[in-house]
């Protein structure tokens, strides 16, 4: 499981990347399918990921914040890389006792919802996974190469 956040870490700073060269109004351009537009899914990857790990921490879930606070890619990376740099050694420091603890939660009419700890951070792992896929169609639709979603050759596995 470790690899599979450590390749989507990987990918989205290549996403980043990738977003240089490409315009302010391409990336903030509403498009369909997903959450919105290229840097607002990628906004949503981040959020999503920290809020989950965060509380899978005991922390309070923090709120979705503006987007617009995050809205240059200059500043969605400084985001990406304090939200990276408190969940890390959570990751890191997992282990198989915690598979199966229990998250507490409350849906939206008040009723109690329990998510084993694995499941969530399985789905931290997928929900990434499936938003990457929508950013490579929007590349091709604007005739650029998208990021490479090839675990292999990424050295993830090299001693």
């Amino acid at each position: 499981m470790l690899k599979l956040f450590e390749y989507n870490w990987q990918v989205r700073n290549e996403w980043l990347d990738w977003c240089e060269s490409v315009t302010e109004e391409e990336l903030l351009k509403k498009r369909t399918g997903g959450p919105g537009g290229i840097l607002y899914t990628l906004f949503h990857i981040v959020d999503v990921e920290y809020s989950w790990i965060s509380w899978l921490q005991g922390k309070v879930p923090p709120h979705e914040p503006p987007f617009e606070e995050y809205a240059t890619v200059q500043k969605l990376r400084a985001f990406s890389e304090r939200c990276h740099s408190e969940i890390a050694p959570f990751v890191y420091g997992w282990n198989s006792d915690m598979e199966r603890k229990i998250l507490e939660d409350e849906n939206s009419d008040g009723e109690a919802e329990n998510f084993k700890y694995g499941e969530v951070m399985r789905h931290v792992i997928a929900h990434e996974i499936h938003h990457i896929g929508q950013l490579s169609v929007w590349s091709r639709e604007l005739g650029k190469q998208p990021v490479t979603a090839n675990l292999i050759r990424r050295g993830l596995f090299d001693e």
